[in-house]
């Protein structure tokens, strides 16, 4: 299994505040909303605490929690910095599979569970497992990678071999995926540039990530589980669950993002 906590603890060094900025925005743009006051979030699979940290600055009663004990220690730690005393905030450690610790964690008006389900080992049991968190009238933002049929199997059997690996092969393995990606990226951007002659931004990065992190999460990330579009809707759907807004990944390899709300 890749380590993602180890992940997040490189991630966290960079952190800044233009990078927390645009995780709210990704977090009001997606919910339609300026402000969680009042209201209740979890964040399932909290990874670095970026967004459990977004959601608090945005007024949210925030509940995170990773089964990773590094990315644990990753949202604590932004927690300890921020909010170094906050009752209003509650970190955890759990598994997104284990259904005595869910029912444990109680309701909430807002789940928020961005690219965790399909690296758990079993997406279904995960996907499943959000329903009893999720309050009547309240949402689901999800995150799955797309299927995409003979690509997706290439990648799994890419991610799985880099955990084979021995570490010190492991950047020597990823450089080259991330050479050719940057390579591809390097020439959208020029002809972006040539095509609208507009000054545009080649390292911008949106949700406040950063490229050598997602890519280094990309390539390793296994276990892995992909899904099409009509696949989770018809998931929530049996599920009483309706769908609000999704966005696609337009046929590639990446996330479909989807918000689902609780009927009554």
């Amino acid at each position: 299994m890749f380590e993602f906590g180890k992940n997040w603890l490189n991630y966290n060094r960079s952190l800044n505040e233009n990078k927390i900025v645009l995780a709210q925005k990704s977090l009001q743009d997606f919910f339609g909303i300026n402000s969680f006051k009042n209201k209740k979030l979890l964040d399932a699979g909290s990874g670095s605490g970026l967004f459990s940290l977004a959601a608090r600055n945005l007024g949210a009663e925030v509940v995170s929690f990773d089964v990773d004990a590094e990315s644990v220690v990753c949202t604590k730690s932004i927690k300890n910095k921020f909010y170094p005393r906050d009752t209003q905030w509650k970190i955890v450690k759990g598994s997104l599979l284990n259904s005595r610790f869910i029912n444990s964690l109680g309701t909430f008006d807002y789940v928020y569970c961005w690219g965790v389900a399909h690296h758990t080992g079993n997406m279904i049991t995960a996907l499943e497992n959000l329903v009893p968190l999720c309050n009547i009238k309240g949402y689901v933002y999800l995150a799955i990678y797309n299927d995409q049929r003979g690509a997706s199997i290439r990648w799994r059997k890419i991610k799985y071999l880099y955990n084979r690996l021995p570490t010190i092969l492991k950047p020597i393995y990823a450089s080259l995926f991330i050479i050719y990606f940057e390579s591809i990226s390097f020439i959208q951007f020029i002809k972006i540039l040539w095509v609208t002659k507009s000054v545009v931004s080649w390292k911008n990065y949106s949700r406040g990530m950063n490229r050598w992190n997602d890519y280094i999460d990309w390539i390793g990330g296994y276990p892995f589980e992909v899904a099409k579009p009509e696949v989770i809707f018809d998931f929530y759907r049996a599920r009483n669950f309706e769908l609000i807004k999704i966005k696609t990944c337009g046929g590639s390899l990446g996330n479909n993002e989807y918000l689902f709300k609780k009927k009554k």
